[in-house]
């Protein structure tokens, strides 16, 4: 996939594109399309002026909500509200490519969990996929199920291993069917005078306004779960029996969890982890379709 804005004609050794190099660079195996969003959103003039200029009235805020979650812990608890404003404000403010990054990332999530749970063996686990097709869909309390199907996930797969006595190993032959090919089928997104921002400055906002309008216990789980990438990439490498992956993780171990104040940065590397990884899986199942070895630094090694 190619974009007129990353075109190579323009190049010019004089002055070049810092966001050419890094669209030409192939570091990350992340899928075109998240790739051009992504890089439409760094170079737009809402990440370049916008984000830096409301950024402190945003941190004073957050502090503020802060002092009034540690007084009142539990209350206003406005899930379904937070839900209809998340996506109101991504159909009225949001660039295309931002909002495709933000439906892209529930997708991805629910594939790589998929992917541990089809090769750990006999397990027990229920969590709930999530596939929404357009921004109305998210009003279905996707991010608050978005993590609790992170926690959910490794508390019942873990249960499931230890009563077992055993632990993930590597596969022979890895299961990448729920792994998709092609670009997930999202419903065209609005395009309007007023959709300008971009994902990071919209995250930056909304961050502030998902500790007010969540119970405190609920902000905090979804800030903690931000730094589980490292936990499910070590799953990965257990299955793959490669730590190759490992090098795309940049959040941290949760073991030593990150301040919260930091939650909207981290919102945006998780996003780019799980990218990484969906990306990683989906170029070993197209080497497993070729019969070839999935480790692509063992190109000598006997076929997957």
């Amino acid at each position: 996939m190619s974009d007129p804005a990353f075109d190579l004609a323009n190049y010019d050794p004089r002055d070049p594109d810092p966001w050419l190099a890094l669209y030409l660079d192939q570091g990350l195996p992340i899928a075109p399309e998240a790739k051009i969003a992504l890089l439409k959103g760094n170079r737009s003039w809402s990440r370049r002026w916008l984000f830096p200029i409301m950024r402190p009235a945003v941190f004073a805020f957050f502090i503020l909500v802060k002092i009034a979650r540690g007084i009142s812990p539990h209350h206003p608890n406005l899930n379904g509200t937070l839900h209809r404003l998340i996506h109101w404000g991504l159909r009225t403010f949001c660039t295309p490519e931002a909002n495709t990054l933000i439906l892209r990332h529930f997708h991805v999530g629910t594939e790589l969990l998929a992917f541990i749970k089809a090769n750990a063996g006999p397990v027990e686990i229920d969590t709930v996929p999530l596939r929404p097709r357009t921004l109305k869909d998210l009003e279905d309390n996707v991010f608050l199920q978005h993590d609790l199907n992170v926690f959910n996930f490794i508390i019942q797969l873990n249960a499931s291993l230890r009563v077992q006595g055993r632990d993930l190993v590597p596969v022979d032959k890895p299961d990448f069917s729920m792994i998709s090919d092609k670009p997930f089928e999202l419903a065209p997104l609005p395009r309007g005078r007023l959709n300008f921002a971009d994902a990071q400055t919209a995250i930056e906002v909304y961050t502030p306004l998902y500790a007010l309008l969540l119970p405190r216990a609920d902000f905090v789980r979804a800030a903690q779960s931000l730094q589980l990438d490292e936990t499910v990439a070590i799953y990965i490498g257990k299955i793959l029996g490669t730590d190759y992956h490992m090098s795309f993780v940049k959040n941290g171990h949760p073991l030593v969890p990150l301040s919260t104040l930091q939650a909207g940065y981290r919102l945006m590397m998780h996003g780019l982890d799980c990218e990484a990884f969906h990306g990683w899986l989906r170029l070993l199942k197209h080497r497993q379709a070729q019969g070839l070895p999935l480790d692509p630094r063992n190109p000598t090694g006997a076929s997957a």
